[in-house]
């Protein structure tokens, strides 16, 4: 019987990994991403950098008048949708370029379903359309700019958009055959195109939430009542990471399986921590 391999790390003590995961190989976070670069933002606010609340015209060339801001677009309150148009299912960011993402910018008013600040719609695509924006802003890359503004400041390893190869971990068949990951480092990256080992995931919530050492938690995070909370997926990774007030903290990362189990099970297992 194929057991999904299963990594989880929490408050309670060492990082416990079961069916061939392992804490210090870099897999894929898919939109655990969002945090980084939404923390980015507000950093780069912070320094004067830009302002959180730029009109995304400001950096980007777009149609006026769409109302949309930076903040909008971290709190996914852009209007935008979920996703770009076009998508193919297999890797379906594969072809997600640059030219891809700037032909969306051009007609940013058409692809809007509500005003910006109206409501939430979680949305990879103004996730890629905010890192372009910051990107303008600094004149670098969007990964830099989190290394820069987020990773090097809390002193974090191995978290990066491009780790080496023989530091992957991947996903397998019943066969024991590597499944061939979704390619995230396109325009979609700022939106779910980082790799971390599950120690150095952990390390951004704890230090990120649970210690606050950057400030208030970026509006990338979730949250349910006092539940501060953000998952991510991929072709064949997913993650959880939720943190309480008491100071209980879990991150589960797994390869494989329904990326819905790993938000059931992540959600359960902190609820089960010990308290202090």
């Amino acid at each position: 019987m194929f057991r999904t391999p299963m990594c989880v790390l929490s408050s309670a003590g060492p990082p416990r990994a079961v069916h061939g995961h392992d804490p210090d190989r870099f897999v894929q976070i898919g939109s655990l991403t969002k945090v980084l670069t939404g923390t980015a933002l507000m950093r780069m606010s912070h320094a004067g950098v830009l302002d959180a609340d730029d009109p995304l015209e400001r950096w980007l060339d777009v149609p006026s008048g769409t109302g949309i801001t930076l903040r909008h677009l971290a709190d996914h309150t852009s209007g935008l949708p979920g996703q770009p148009t076009g998508l193919p299912r297999r890797d379906p960011y594969l072809s997600f370029d640059d030219a891809a993402l700037h032909a969306h910018l051009r007609r940013l008013e058409q692809l809007t379903t509500t005003p910006a600040g109206q409501s939430e719609e979680y949305s990879n695509l103004g996730y890629a359309v905010l890192g372009a924006a910051l990107s303008a802003a600094a004149g670098k890359p969007c990964a830099e700019l989190i290394h820069e503004y987020v990773l090097a400041p809390l002193n974090i390893q191995d978290v990066t958009a491009d780790p080496p190869a023989e530091r992957r971990l991947h996903a397998t068949g019943l066969l024991g055959r590597q499944r061939k990951p979704w390619t995230m480092n396109t325009a979609i990256m700022p939106a779910g195109g980082m790799w971390a080992t599950p120690r150095a995931a952990a390390e951004v919530v704890t230090k990120l939430v649970v210690d606050r050492e950057l400030g208030p938690p970026a509006p990338s995070w979730q949250t349910i009542g006092r539940l501060v909370w953000h998952n991510g997926a991929t072709k064949n990774a997913s993650v959880f990471a939720g943190v309480l007030p008491d100071g209980r903290w879990l991150l589960i990362h797994r390869l494989g399986g329904s990326p819905d189990r790993t938000d059931k099970m992540g959600a359960q297992l902190l609820a089960q921590l010990p308290r202090g």
